[in-house]
């Protein structure tokens, strides 16, 4: 078969070394011809023996070709570049239908980088697609490196020695172990790119001026003022010295190892400031300059142009348009930004993508007195995002807390995964704006999406990230998570010296759903010891998860004598304490716990200006304390899925429709009967005959539809003729149906089994061009539409996540035993969100799929409907079977 017929664009990625540092993937070519011999040339001689078994010093013609011109099917072969050099080549030949041979060779100097493990990853997942069920490798014993990288790997490995040479046979379906290999990989190499940038020990500024209102002199000025412990080399083409530092006029003239540079030049310039680092060796770029996707569509193409010569050239890029990055480490002290200000040492590591809010956030964070481990302004985010982030803080012994700022999330799917993972041990708190319009702002270029902000909620809650509003709760949340332990629980006590803020505490405790025992208020001139009794006696309480304290000084007093008392308790509390205390907003002085650099440490107790933003804040933690503490279920269920059948139902849909098809009403049957769903079968009719024929076929007791979307939209609307068990009376029901609907010209009818009485809900799947496959549930009707009271899910489920999306329904109660009616069979609405959670991850070409109405009895469920759209589509499940960074979106792709 030609390449036409084997679309391979996708099989093309950026990829992230062991160390860090960027590279590419991507099928050969045959005008890699010379760049594979060159390559070859750079081998040792002991590389090319264990791949070939025998001393083959030069590649003929013969050779080359064969190498270079596969089919892409029943041949494979990838190369790894980096720069305009092959570093590495890997390839596949099928044995037989459904085995190939697999072999692969590494540049000397690029082994121990995690090559060999990237370029299996890439061909299992090529061969899955071609129907490769297993790999096969003809490997010498004494090539110890290559045995242990595809023992590594985490599959099952079979291995036999034939003639002395060992063949290891693993099939190609990954298992829970491979996957768990992979991501632990992905992690660390994710992690060691932004360590690298954090930790840089030299720093070149690219465009250090001499003006003092230059953005490049305001650089060197912040990291010489900011005590950074590295090197600091300026370069300007037109100076030889800037603050006092000797300049150079390239980076390639410093006669340093040169570990991130600092770009501050016009956009038109970036891009030979990025082959310069490239020669030098760089690491990683923050490229300050503007002029980039935030300019319209010149600067979107300029930016992904910045962003492939970056990935090309082995270097990680944050930017362009950015603020900068801060490392408060003691022995680091990294300021790389346009703040003038370094903010205090801190357990809080901050990710933000504004240049303009960076610099408020900063404000904010001096002002409470929080304190930063790391911070990263991201600006477009055109490579390093918060994922990127998220995998270094998950490992980072500094950071406890993580704060996100998100005005758009590129990769939703990859951010869920990290997310819920890193949240199990740190709490995250997030931000996203644009909740009301899902605007993104200017520069940021992502994939458009259908889905409704409650899908986005849906996602932060499904990952345990502590969702807020507004940056100032955010803050409120995270000093109290920075400072102060979790709660075992929502039962609080209230102390303090006013009776009117102790109710005032108390009613907004209870509006936020925590349990409020009675206010002690110790009166307007309560003194240090009564608060000391009072705080004491509150926290040894064996129903108390948290106390709230409140202290409004009488005149002339400082409340001096009352913060010692506080600031000694929360020292030593093991539960949280948080206070209104002077009306003070942050962690004042006075209820400090002093920490390295004299910052408000563990056992600080956290001030807030009202009540209101106290308890709500308390909420946001107990709601977390309950998420991270309890048991998040298992992803895969052992249920008997038919994933194979099921695509080749999509398969002959396509075949007889490119561009996609509503699926008729056997094939919706069959498709759900793959993964277990089982509809009641109807039978469409045109006419009275056809009607009774049906009747008969069903052995009566049916009802008599009309279907169409005049009566989608209107479910009030009566259009189910029931109780039906004889022609006869089939015969008055086709007749008076008819008349009342007016034989519109998109009515249809149909005939179906009476079903037993149940509560009619509805489950959805989609595919999203953002999020991937989208599952939501709710009870069927207008109300629950009107009330936007839907449920969603963004597969993978895990059975815990199934309940949550039907507990968090706000009509949840009636599925229960609302008012004494009988418990309706949750386990099997359960069951349906984890059946068609797998079906969309599956399938990405069901692009929709309606399961309405679904009646839901005390017994089990019966599905009377379903309607199903399949179209096209690129097959995502790459995404979960190997490693890449994210690619730029399209030209225009925007978050709407």
């Amino acid at each position: 078969m030609t390449k036409a017929q084997h679309p391979v664009e996708h099989w093309e990625a950026d990829i992230l070394l062991k160390d860090g540092r960027p590279a590419q993937i991507r099928p050969i070519l045959p005008s890699d011809a010379e760049g594979l011999v060159d390559f070859y040339g750079r081998v040792s001689s002991e590389s090319k023996y264990f791949r070939f078994f025998a001393p083959y010093p030069n590649l003929s013609d013969k050779d080359v070709e064969r190498f270079t011109n596969v089919d892409h099917d029943r041949r494979v072969a990838f190369v790894i570049t980096m720069g305009d050099k092959i570093i590495a080549t890997g390839r596949y030949d099928a044995l037989s239908d459904d085995e190939a041979e697999v072999a692969f060779l590494v540049e000397d100097g690029q082994q121990g980088r995690g090559i060999g493990q990237l370029l299996l990853e890439h061909l299992a997942q090529a061969g899955r697609e071609r129907g490769i069920g297993a790999f096969v490798a003809d490997v010498l014993p004494s090539n110890s490196r290559m045995i242990q990288i595809f023992r590594e790997m985490g599959y099952t490995v079979a291995n036999t020695m034939d003639g002395g040479v060992l063949r290891l046979v693993f099939p190609l379906d990954p298992t829970d172990t491979a996957l768990g290999v992979m991501r632990a990989r992905e992690q660390r190499a994710e992690a060691a790119s932004i360590e690298r940038i954090f930790n840089a020990r030299s720093v070149a500024v690219v465009g250090a001026s001499r003006r003092q209102d230059s953005i490049g002199q305001a650089m060197v000025r912040n990291l010489v003022l900011g005590d950074y412990m590295g090197s600091i080399f300026p370069v300007n083409s037109q100076s030889s010295s800037v603050s006092g530092l000797p300049a150079y006029e390239t980076v390639s003239d410093i006669p340093h190892d040169i570990d991130l540079a600092i770009v501050a030049v016009p956009a038109d310039s970036v891009n030979d400031v990025v082959l310069d680092c490239a020669n030098k060796g760089v690491h990683g770029l923050v490229v300050i300059s503007a002029g980039f996707a935030e300019e319209g569509p010149k600067g979107r193409q300029r930016q992904r142009k910045l962003l492939g010569l970056s990935r090309s050239h082995g270097l990680r890029l944050i930017g362009p348009n950015c603020l900068g990055i801060i490392n408060t480490s003691l022995d680091m002290k990294l300021n790389a930004s346009l703040a003038p200000i370094m903010p205090h040492r801190g357990r809080v590591g901050f990710f933000c993508q504004s240049g303009a809010l960076g610099t408020a956030i900063l404000e904010s964070v001096a002002r409470r007195g929080l304190g930063l481990s790391t911070f990263v302004s991201a600006g477009n985010r055109a490579d390093v995002s918060g994922n990127d982030l998220l995998q270094y803080w998950q490992e980072d012994d500094a950071t406890e807390v993580i704060m996100l700022y998100l005005e758009s999330i590129g990769n939703p799917r990859k951010f869920s995964r990290i997310a819920r993972r890193v949240s199990r041990t740190k709490p995250i708190v997030a931000v996203k704006s644009g909740r009301s319009t899902q605007g993104v702002p200017v520069g940021h270029t992502v994939k458009r999406t259908s889905a409704p902000q409650s899908a986005v909620d849906a996602m932060f809650r499904q990952a345990g990230v502590i969702q807020v509003d507004t940056l100032d709760e955010m803050f409120d949340v995270g000093q109290l998570l920075a400072h102060q332990p979790l709660p075992r629980g929502n039962r609080i006590a209230i102390v303090g010296n006013s009776d009117a803020m102790g109710l005032l505490v108390a009613d907004a405790a209870s509006a936020v759903g925590l349990h409020v025992s009675e206010p002690i208020s110790l009166g307007a001139d309560a003194d240090e010891e009564a608060f000391e009794r009072a705080i004491e006696r509150a926290l040894v309480t064996p129903d108390i998860d948290a106390l709230v304290v409140v202290y409004i000084p009488p005149l002339n007093t400082t409340g001096e004598d009352v913060a010692n008392v506080l600031a000694a308790i929360g020292e030593q509390s093991d539960k949280p304490i948080v206070s209104t205390f002077l009306g003070r907003e942050g962690v004042p002085e006075l209820l400090r716990v002093p920490d390295l650099g004299a910052t408000a440490g563990r056992g600080s107790v956290p001030s807030y200006a009202a009540p209101e933003s106290a308890v709500r804040a308390l909420a946001r933690v107990v709601n977390y304390a309950e998420w991270a503490a309890r048991d998040q279920g298992d992803f895969r269920i052992a249920l008997d899925h038919r994933t194979g059948d099921a695509r080749a139902i999509i398969r002959d849909v396509l075949a007889r429709a490119p561009r996609g098809a509503i699926l008729s009403t056997e094939q919706v049957h069959d498709l759900l009967a793959c993964y277990g769903i089982d509809i009641w079968t109807w039978v469409n009719v045109h006419s009275r005959e056809e009607a009774i024929a049906a009747g008969e076929q069903f052995g009566w007791d049916v009802v008599l539809k009309a279907g169409s979307e005049h009566f989608r939209a209107r479910p009030d609307l009566a259009h189910v003729w029931r109780g039906i068990t004889d022609a006869e009376s089939m015969g008055s029901a086709w007749d008076d149906l008819t008349k009342w609907t007016g034989m519109r010209r998109d009515t249809t009818f149909f005939v179906q089994r009476h079903a037993p009485d149940g509560i009619p809900v509805s489950f959805s799947a989609t595919e999203d061009p953002l999020f991937g496959p989208l599952v939501s549930f709710g009870l069927a009707g207008a109300p629950s539409e009107l009330l936007g009271d839907r449920s969603y899910g963004i597969p993978p489920l895990t059975d815990v996540d199934a309940q949550s999306m039907i507990r968090n329904l706000k009509s949840a109660p009636l599925l229960y035993g609302y008012r004494g009616s009988d418990p309706v069979d949750v386990a099997g609405i359960q069951d349906i969100i984890l059946r068609l959670a797998a079906l969309k991850d599956d399938l990405p070409e069901v692009a929709e799929l309606d399961l309405e109405p679904v009646l839901i009895g005390t017994q089990g469920f019966t599905a009377l409907s379903a309607r199903a759209k399949v179209i096209p589509s690129e097959d995502r499940r790459g995404e979960w079977y190997v490693r890449r960074l994210s690619q730029p979106a399209a030209s225009g792709d925007t978050l709407s």
